[in-house]
């Protein structure tokens, strides 16, 4: 296949654009080859985008009715809205919503998904339903199930052995889009048995712990009464911090916790549109580092609109950073999926390449090239010019449209799921877990 007449974005960090005809052959970039024709003329090639921390269930709580007193913090959000509403979902509506996630993910021109799931009333066998749901659609993915104690030892356990299972069984059949990493949601959330069982089972088994620290200051509380110590070194105790582990937010860590966290090469989501809606607070994006890369925690996956919003709330923090900065936490997220598949590539369409990209249908108002394109992005560029996906060398969107299912249909399967799905949450009271840290 050969995409002709486009400019090329063949890397976003280091940023290289050029003018050429980008062949595919074999799933991959080729230097040359023959076959179909693709007139790209007028548009833009890139990379395909990674969201490197999403929940996937949470495309069926748009607009979603609320009838419990408002919540006046993190915690009772989570009490009072997710706890809530992952309790609710059953395996129909784990596909549903993996399903339309997906589709939508797709349409804007994200083609690999970092998701960290929840559903304690159906968690045997949940990872392959999303996987399934996503290789349907030619959607990469990274998977892993959030283990808690929040619903009792048993369901703690079962999370453990669902991360395994699925872990074990992508070892063994080695799909071409997923991957594992083993899951967790957070320090406030996870005894020192489960923690040890995941930190365990990561080990065992070669693959980072995808795990949310200090995303609230609850998180750092109760690891300070409970444990002696903050998050992170909770974490590097357990031998849950290491360069596989991928931390979602870190809002709350402090000076010693960033030091460990770089000094580990862990690396972390930063989920701007998340922070400011659930009121959280700003990460320390200055002293992060460099493996830091951009997920939305569920409000969608659109790389894009993510990046943009992330660039103008540091800009407001008065940091200075240029518009290249959304474009390198964005390769921050393509190298994340990289080291977990095992291709160092992805994420760049050089030769050797997996062929993940967007053909982008953008007429310039002013010059394109190296030096402006960082400012294109910003300003210019958006969801809406996806024109054309592939992802692992096939078309997954063309026209504006998925190429293997009708969204339409999809988007009214959904609908029906979630219409169960707030049904059955009308049932559930807030959730009852209180941090042990908190009751002290």
């Amino acid at each position: 296949m050969i995409l002709t007449g486009a400019t090329v974005v063949a890397s976003l960090d280091p940023l290289r654009v050029v003018e050429a005809d980008l062949h595919v052959a074999d799933g991959r970039v080729a230097r040359e080859g023959g076959g179909a024709r693709r007139d790209c003329s007028g548009c833009l090639v890139v990379p395909g985008n990674t969201c490197a921390h999403t929940h996937l269930y949470s495309a069926l709580a748009r607009g979603m009715p609320y009838r419990l007193e408002p919540p006046e913090s993190f915690l009772q959000i989570l009490q009072r809205v997710w706890w809530r509403l992952d309790r609710a979902l059953d395996e129909e509506g784990v596909r549903a919503s993996a399903l339309v996630g997906g589709m939508e993910a797709l349409l804007a021109g994200t083609t690999t998904l970092v998701d960290h799931h929840a559903s304690p009333s159906a968690i045997d066998g949940s990872l392959d339903v999303i996987e399934e749901a996503l290789a349907s659609l030619g959607v990469r993915c990274v998977l892993c199930y959030e283990t808690s104690d929040r619903d009792g030892p048993e369901r703690a356990q079962a999370g453990v052995a669902e991360n395994r299972r699925f872990a074990e069984r992508v070892r063994r059949e080695q799909p071409a889009l997923a991957r594992a990493l083993i899951g967790a949601h957070a320090s406030f959330t996870l005894s020192d048995e489960t923690l040890a069982a995941c930190a365990d089972a990561a080990s065992a088994l070669d693959l980072g712990l995808h795990v949310h620290a200090a995303e609230d200051a609850v998180d750092e509380r109760d690891a300070v009464a409970l444990h002696g110590r903050r998050v992170a070194s909770r974490l590097a105790e357990a031998g849950a911090l290491d360069e596989r582990t991928l931390l979602a937010h870190g809002v709350h860590l402090d000076d010693d916790e960033i030091a460990l966290v770089g000094e580990t090469g862990a690396w972390l989501a930063h989920n701007a549109r998340s922070n400011m809606n659930n009121a959280i607070g700003r990460a320390r994006l200055d002293a992060l580092g460099r493996r830091v890369a951009l997920g939305t925690d569920g409000i969608g996956s659109d790389m894009f609109e993510e990046s943009r919003a992330a660039y103008f709330r540091l800009r407001e923090d008065g940091g200075g950073e240029g518009p290249d900065w959304p474009l390198q936490r964005l390769a921050q997220g393509s190298r994340l999926a990289a080291s977990v598949f095992g291709e160092p590539q992805l994420g760049a369409l050089e030769p050797g390449a997996p062929a993940d990209l967007a053909v982008l249908d953008y007429a310039a108002p002013a010059p394109l090239h190296e030096g402006s394109f960082p400012g294109h992005w910003v300003f210019g560029l958006s969801s809406r010019t996806v024109r054309d996906v592939m992802v692992a060398g096939e078309w997954v969107v063309l026209d504006r449209r998925l190429t293997r299912a009708d969204e339409q249909e999809l988007a009214a399967a959904a609908r029906i799921q979630a219409g169960r799905l707030w049904e059955r949450l009308d049932a559930i009271g807030q959730h009852e877990f209180e941090p042990r840290g908190e009751r002290r």
